[in-house]
């Protein structure tokens, strides 16, 4: 057990006592220093923070959504562990880091919640697990400075005891509850209500379970409590309390289910009970966010049930639901307000979103918005958007409905490629998300998206995360209360955490500015951008403790945070910083961490210290943090556990838990801050503030003007005292963002991602009708600026063109191709572009069956079909209009599993020369594997067992390749193209380093840079489009290969043509080796594009002649590299080496390639990759770290990976 050390500080000016000091007045020493009682008074110039609002907040779930166990907070005393400032962000992750996931805080702010609000104060059973670092000083133990310091705060007398100012207040006991580790404190009653509940309890931790229980009751704001053991039942152990959010009157009451399972139901705010038996354990609950007696009721065995009655009757609504994934509907989106939407899991370890009403939720009845199943864990609906995630091939695509429509894909940066998602916000109809992108790992960038949610531009990169306490992602971003578009977030910049503020929803962001002197007004030499002023963005996980930094949205301009002045975020250097304009500037406070509450609306402050110690005074501002008032509210130092303002604005009250001693009972000091205001204001207390952002008054596209009550004065504000002015500015630069598809360049300036073609017409534009073509730029969501710019930067009507129907898909609605005997399978048909209205869609079956619609209207959930006969199916869409016709194939097995196959093919191939076309798969199951064949537009495949075949073309064009493996009833499948040409010329290129960086080394990546560098080509040499194909490699380091291909019609002049062709070559050569073909990766990235091999390539084609010059290549290659190991040797021997190694210092490498042009080259088998049960899915379709990829050129052809 712990003992409390003796609680003396030395006050201002006294010294250590000397060592031969008369032993004699030691007792007297002591007596003096126990009477002092610790107390003293702190010198500070301003702090202000809000209270967390003691209301559980609204759900995303649109009601009130109560965890499996209610928020803990630890007391100093009986507590294992210290409890931390908090959390800012915490969003949940129950299936693990490739879910889609809601912030259970959202965004964090501070904003009142309906009144009635349950939290659990927490003690361990057991005092030896304390933390020693939050125990008490024993004797002749160290104490940490931290606590040094505050003691001497706390221990500085104030002249006389009699003499200092006092707060009324008034001190309660729970007789009979010292035992018990446990509290839930709830105001209830409603508006300005009287009435506060208290249940203590004794949780066993060997256990598991609550072994005692009281519930206690005040009517007279705290003054006074009684105890109800005997009205609920001595015999019944209790270990919830909840209120309805919506009538603060209606309580309900838990059992221990180790005891027995039953509810106890008040309508009379806490006063008289009924209870009532239950046949199964509530793990959770979940209110209706406007009927008061609608309830949800989660289980541990996954089933959902429902109330209509406040928990009197129960009826179950559906089974195996996801943990925390179920919502009520949402007043004006739902068709009813009985909806419930849930995730539903299935045998196959996917889920279904389905929705239904409570009492229609038979398996008839059930409906799923959503066609395809869907990943575990990734359902969120949250005000007008639902979001979903599903899984197809490796890769997880993510899903929106707003306002309950159809879903459409969410569409980030082509290669932002997330691994990790979550949803952090979705007010102002707009969505804020979190996204952990390939190549990031312990930070994640903030997406902001338009209306509907659906396409996400970057608002800020590197934001520091962290994990929880309960392991979920927390996310250093925290929204300023009653200020729109105001954030600030903690970046990570050269490994250094630095804090950054918006003023525009995350367009522009900039560091924090200093404070010109610090506390005891020493100047702070600090200067943009070497130093700045940086905050810990942590919400607290204590609702009886006010948190890092907090604000209030009736004093929007006033912003408390803790944190520190310098290059970087420290974790030990932590002060008080105040700002009294919205962010704009900043005093320091306070030299350590305190809890700031706000009084009447904002317009008092109260603070005291974050400390394990002993206190009995408080410290009161009435101008914004300028200067402080010590009072006292206790007469006997307090070990304080959390202090809770009383929501009701009107009644100035404030309840401080604690206890007196290690072996005290519970002390409820209620505090009653009516007394030291004078008056009421009137309109002559108040003045004008104005919004602004570093002088510039308009925010958002508007000037706000706020009155607020005259820093000093001791008045009380009215209940509607809040006005604000508002008028529109005209639209500027700062009111639009980049859209979707571009990005910055400098200050104001969007230009197109190279990976986006902004002349892409919209897919719903039918022919004569218009669409808006966006001009680069958006105005950011809730910008309420008018005229000005506006129309430069508004997206402008254009015609709509005829088109011919391009990028046919055809899937099935779970990406499978292999289905069983008399399964139901849904084809999915996507086209890229075309005129979605106008468009003819066929969809042959393969069975002899055929269905076809006059728009794309009608198959947006899929297209569904039953085959009756096993066999192998090939499926044909067709898409038609009056300018073209596209189609695509996909062949259906209707018949053990294998995952992955990655199909290998040269990119070009010689006319009747054999070429080597091979397939991988992954994993290797046991077995034979059956690989299908098809070459071409041949409807009948080659049926092979091997992994390998040798083609050979007889017709010069594209040729395109699908290979399909089946093992048992799974089937999968690659599509390759080949150019098949007479002959061709080759080159290996090179790249500048910096784009190994930026490379993710997936096939889209590589195909979109092959383009990059083939028009890069063209503007420079002018060589028709036609003889060029770029073939990238995957792997790191980037390399490609430039081929140079002949004319489409060959003359009967061969001769002639090759002449022309090595020509082109020369050109090429010419103009890469001049260092003149380059491209933009994007603003400041330029990437060089070289040629690896000094000399060039022979011609390859179908004569013998070639491989004699190759081999003499070959010969030549062997022989320069000899000379220069026999010169490398014996340099020192040759002086005029040395003089030209030093004037050619300067000059940039040769690399020579490693292409080995013969026709004797062995082919490529299985043999030359790694086992597959050695690869992985991410290692077939991304990168070969450190690889290189050997070329050769054969009479099987030219051999690369075609990706």
């Amino acid at each position: 057990m712990r003992r409390r050390g003796p609680c003396a500080e030395l006050q201002p000016g006294e010294h250590l006592p000397r060592p031969a000091m008369d032993l004699r007045m030691l007792p007297l020493l002591w007596l003096c220093l126990l009477c002092s009682s610790c107390t003293g008074d702190i010198s500070c110039r301003g702090c202000n923070s809000r209270t967390l609002s003691p209301q559980l907040p609204h759900n995303s779930r649109g009601g009130m959504d109560i965890p499996p166990m209610p928020t803990v907070i630890s007391l100093h005393l009986r507590d294992h562990q210290r409890p931390s400032r908090g959390t800012t962000r915490e969003t949940s992750s129950p299936g693990g880091s490739r879910r889609l996931q809601e912030s259970r805080v959202r965004v964090r702010r501070d904003q009142a919640g309906p009144k009635g609000f349950s939290r659990e104060i927490m003690m361990p059973s057991d005092p030896s697990q304390e933390d020693p670092l939050t125990s008490y000083p024993m004797e002749g133990q160290k104490t940490k400075r931290s606590d040094l310091k505050g003691s001497r705060e706390e221990g500085r007398l104030s002249r006389a005891r009699s003499e200092e100012l006092r707060l009324s207040s008034s001190s309660f006991a729970l007789t009979g509850d010292s035992a018990h580790n446990q509290a839930m404190v709830h105001w209830t009653g409603g508006a300005n209500s009287s009435v506060i509940l208290i249940l203590t309890k004794l949780y066993d931790f060997n256990l598991g379970s609550v072994t005692e229980s009281s519930l206690w009751r005040s009517t007279d704001y705290g003054t006074t409590y009684e105890k109800l053991n005997e009205k609920v039942g001595l015999k019944t152990v209790l270990s919830y309390l909840y209120v309805s959010p919506t009538n603060q009157k209606k309580i309900m009451l838990l059992s221990d289910p180790d005891v027995e399972s039953s509810i106890l139901i008040s309508s009379d705010a806490g006063a008289t009970y009924q209870k009532y038996r239950l046949n199964f354990y509530i793990q959770s609950l979940l209110f209706h966010p406007k009927q008061e007696d609608w309830v949800l009721a989660y289980s541990p065995d996954q089933k959902l049930y429902s109330s209509m009655d406040f928990g009197r009757r129960w009826h179950l609504v559906h089974e195996r639901i996801t943990p925390n994934r179920f919502y009520w509907s949402v007043m004006g989106l739902d068709k009813e307000p009985d909806i419930v939407h849930m995730e539903a899991r299935i045998a196959d370890g996917h889920a279904h979103y389905i929705t239904c009403r409570i009492q229609e939720c038979s398996e008839t009845l059930k409906s799923g918005p959503f066609s395809r199943s869907i990943d575990t864990n990734s359902l969120v609906v949250q005000d007008e958007y639902v979001f979903i995630q599903a899984t197809s091939g490796g890769r997880a695509s993510y899903y929106v409905s707003y306002k309950r429509e159809g879903f459409a894909q969410i569409k980030l940066p082509k290669y932002s490629l997330p691994k990790d998602m979550h949803i952090i916000s979705t007010d102002e109809k707009q969505v804020f998300a979190a996204v952990q992108e390939w190549n990031q790992n312990e930070t994640y960038n903030l997406y902001i998206s338009d209306t509907r949610g659906v396409y996400f531009t970057l608002a800020l990169e590197n934001v520091k995360s962290s994990r929880g306490l309960e392991g979920n992602i927390v996310i250093d971003l925290y929204e300023v209360a009653g200020i729109k578009g105001v954030f600030l977030a903690n970046k990570k910049v050269d490994e250094r955490l630095k804090t950054y503020i918006t003023y525009n929803k995350g367009r522009d962001w900039r560091l924090l500015q200093a404070p010109d002197t610090d506390l005891k007004g020493n100047p702070i030499n600090c200067i943009l951008p070497f130093c700045s002023l940086h905050f810990n963005l942590q919400m607290s996980e204590n609702p009886y403790n006010s948190g890092s930094i907090s604000s209030k949205v009736t004093a929007p301009w006033l912003i408390v945070a803790s944190g520190n002045v310098g290059p970087e975020l420290s974790s030990t250097d932590t002060n008080m910083y105040i700002s009294s304009d919205g962010g704009n500037t900043w005093k320091h406070i306070f030299e350590e961490e305190y809890n700031v509450w706000y009084l009447d609306w904002g317009g008092a402050l109260v603070a005291m210290k974050h400390t394990s110690l002993p206190v009995r005074h408080l410290w009161l501002s009435f101008d914004e943090g300028r200067t402080w008032n010590k009072y006292g509210f206790t007469s006997s130092p307090l070990f304080v556990d959390g202090a809770l303002v009383e929501p009701g604005v009107e009644n100035q009250i404030m309840t401080v838990f604690g206890h007196f001693s290690l072996l005290s009972e519970w002390q409820l000091v209620k505090v009653d801050y009516k007394s030291i205001f004078s008056r009421k204001c009137n309109e002559n207390d108040f003045e004008n503030w104005h919004l602004h952002n570093q002088r510039d008054f308009c925010v958002m596209g508007e000037r706000k003007t706020y009155r607020k009550r005259r820093p000093g004065l001791k008045c009380l504000l009215g209940k509607d005292y809040l006005r604000t002015i508002t008028e529109p500015c005209l639209c500027s630069h700062w009111d639009f963002e980049c859209d979707y598809g571009y990005e910055r360049q400098g200050k104001n300036q969007c230009i197109p991602a190279f990976w986006f073609n902004p002349s892409t017409i919209s897919r719903d534009c039918s022919q004569g009708q218009s669409f808006l073509r966006s001009s680069g730029y958006r105005r950011i969501v809730s910008n309420n600026c008018t005229d000005g710019l506006r129309e430069q930067y508004s997206a402008k009507p254009q015609q709509c063109l005829g088109k011919a129907p391009q990028g046919l898909q055809l899937s099935t609605s779970d990406g499978r191709l292999g289905v069983q005997f008399g399964q139901n399978v849904t084809f999915l048909v996507h086209l890229e572009e075309g005129d979605l209205q106008k468009i003819n869609i066929q969809l042959d079956f393969g069975d002899g069956s055929a269905v076809s619609y006059a728009n794309f209207s009608k198959i947006e959930d899929g297209i569904k079909h039953i085959y009756k006969n096993a066999g192998i199916y090939q499926v044909t869409a067709y898409a038609e209009n009056n300018v073209g016709i596209d189609s695509t194939i996909l062949y259906l097995h209707v018949t053990s599993p294998v995952e992955h196959v990655h199909l290998r093919v040269p990119f070009v191939a010689i006319k009747n020369k054999e070429a080597n076309v091979s397939a991988v798969v992954w994993p290797s199951r046991s077995g034979t594997l059956t690989y299908f064949w098809w070459v071409g537009n041949n409807t009948k495949p080659l049926v092979t067992l091997d992994s390998s075949i040798s083609l050979t073309f007889n017709e010069e064009g594209a040729i395109t390749i699908t290979v399909q493996v089946s093992s048992g009833s799974t089937l999968i499948q690659d599509t390759k193209e080949v150019a098949v040409h007479e002959y061709f010329q080759s080159q290996l290129l090179s790249f500048s380093p910096n784009l190994d960086y930026h490379n993710p080394d997936i096939p889209e990546w590589r195909q979109d840079i092959s383009r990059l560098i083939k028009r890069a080509l063209i503007q420079v040499t002018s060589i028709p489009e036609e003889h060029i194909l770029v073939a990238m490699f995957p792997g790191l380091p980037t390399s490609a290969e430039l081929f140079i291909l002949p004319h489409k019609n060959v003359s009967e002049r061969r001769k002639g043509n090759k002449a022309d062709l090595e020509q082109i070559v020369e050109t090429l050569f010419s103009a890469l080796n001049q260092n003149l073909i380059m491209f933009d990766l994007k603003p400041g990235v330029e990437i060089f594009v070289y040629v690896t091999q000094l000399t060039l390539a022979p011609l390859v084609d179908n004569s013998a002649s070639h491989s004699s010059s190759a081999m003499l290549m070959l010969l030549s290659v062997v022989f320069v590299g000899l000379a220069v190991f026999l010169i490398y040797k014996f340099k020192r021997k040759i002086p005029w080496i040395n003089i030209y190694a030093q004037v050619q210092h300067d000059k940039e490498q040769e690399m020579i390639g490693s292409v080995s042009q013969t026709d004797n080259a062995p082919k490529i088998s299985l043999s030359n990759f790694a086992d597959p049960e050695e690869l992985t899915d991410k290692e077939l379709d991304t990168r070969v770290i450190g690889g290189r990829v050997k070329v050769t050129d054969s009479k099987q052809g030219h051999f690369i990976s075609a990706d």
